[in-house]
């Protein structure tokens, strides 16, 4: 079954803005992390994002046929023009909560790439199965961590239960659908978010438990992200910082 092209566009754009801004708040580590291992660790996940952002987005810019590259999305688009769920644009707050925030997003894309491999589109289906190879590894690292974390001192088990509070309300967004995603779905490119709430739950479940920690019975979630209708406060001053140069200095090459 064919699609409409803006319905495959949004939808590419959601993966690609997904990865390229939690690639850049992932980044803002480098330098700064707890020990040299973990900021080796971080930038080296920060890098893996975006180079799944060069491969959404460059496939966005193809469909988009405006003869736009992967650059002039992620560079030279404003704020609300970024499809990306609340819960990447968030700041790092400690350690903790930036390990807990990329645990649930992982799991996320764990989840999402194995459907995505199937995918009727050979493109997706060729960039989901690079990138599960990544996913895969973030995941098992991104739990450990929290496992570790939450079932650790008194100290890192309080601020895990607190990270975990805060970002609890932002991870409902992931699986909220709309006309796109039945527009995918239907066309056999990508399932339908919700579909994969049960196995999601599943999987971040276990390693909560592990971890010690309980998962909050609030079910609101912040939604607007992903459809562009409204962002975080967080993501303007992300991409000043993120997008300067090139706005700067237009067509700056390296």
């Amino acid at each position: 079954m064919s699609v409409d092209k803006q319905h495959l566009l949004q939808f590419l754009l959601r993966q690609g803005d997904n990865t390229l801004v939690l690639g850049h708040r992932v980044s803002e580590w480098c330098g700064h992390s707890p020990i040299l291992e973990e900021d080796i660790a971080l930038a080296n996940t920060a890098l893996d994002l975006i180079g799944q952002t060069q491969m959404w987005l460059g496939y966005a810019a193809e469909v988009q046929g405006e003869g736009k590259s992967a650059d002039d999305l992620a560079f030279l688009r404003d704020a609300w023009d970024f499809r990306n769920v609340l819960l990447t644009e968030l700041p790092n707050g400690d350690f903790g909560r930036t390990l807990l925030r990329q645990f649930l997003f992982d799991a996320f894309q764990s989840v999402l790439m194995g459907r995505l491999m199937q995918s009727s589109d050979e493109t997706v289906a060729a960039i989901a199965a690079k990138a599960s190879k990544e996913v895969a590894y973030h995941v098992e690292r991104s739990a450990d961590t929290v496992v570790g974390l939450g079932d650790g001192t008194e100290e890192s088990h309080r601020r895990m239960q607190e990270a975990l509070e805060y970002l609890w309300p932002y991870v409902g967004e992931m699986f909220a659908s709309d006309e796109t995603d039945a527009a995918m779905a239907a066309a056999g490119i990508a399932p339908d978010p919700a579909s994969l709430r049960e196995e999601y739950d599943a999987l971040i479940s276990k390693v909560l438990t592990d971890a010690t920690l309980d998962i909050p019975a609030a079910t609101y979630a912040h939604k607007g992200g992903r459809t562009g209708y409204m962002h975080t406060e967080h993501l303007g001053h992300l991409l000043t910082s993120m997008q300067w140069l090139q706005r700067a200095y237009p067509g700056c090459e390296w």
